[in-house]
């Protein structure tokens, strides 16, 4: 009766497989910079999974980058997946994925930060000008 167990429960095993049932990806991610394209270490890439709705689901995982700019996460399941990168020195990205094969490599190419613009530096600069010209 164990042996008839253990069997069945390998052909079911066998079966979702085949089916393509709970199918998973394993994730390659490298992170380089977007403007000579060296590796990014100890970036963190934040993986939620994706609700068909659209909303962020609960739950997620964090990676860190290594000196080479990679990381890798296995047995993640087929469906939308947001990922985001941070590192310091560089703009945030953010990107949803369909995972959909057993493989998936994602590069992600990080920014860096653009100048920040202020209504009230302008008025300040302005104000300035008018007092030179007078």
């Amino acid at each position: 009766m164990k042996r008839f167990s253990a069997t069945l429960g390998v052909l079911l095993v066998l079966v979702l497989a085949a089916t393509g049932e709970d199918k998973a990806s394993d994730l390659k991610f490298l992170v380089i910079k977007d403007y000579n394209g060296k590796p990014v270490r100890n970036a963190s890439v934040i993986l939620h999974p994706v609700r068909k709705d659209g909303k962020q689901d609960r739950g997620g995982f964090q990676l860190k980058t290594d000196q080479d700019g990679k990381t890798s996460f296995e047995g993640v399941p087929y469906g939308k997946l947001r990922v985001q990168v941070l590192a310091r020195g560089f703009q945030t990205f953010g990107e949803d994925y369909e995972i959909n094969q057993p493989t998936t490599e994602i590069t992600v190419k990080l920014k860096q930060p653009t100048g920040q613009y202020s209504i009230y530096e302008d008025k300040q600069n302005d104000k300035k000008d008018e007092k030179s010209k007078e």
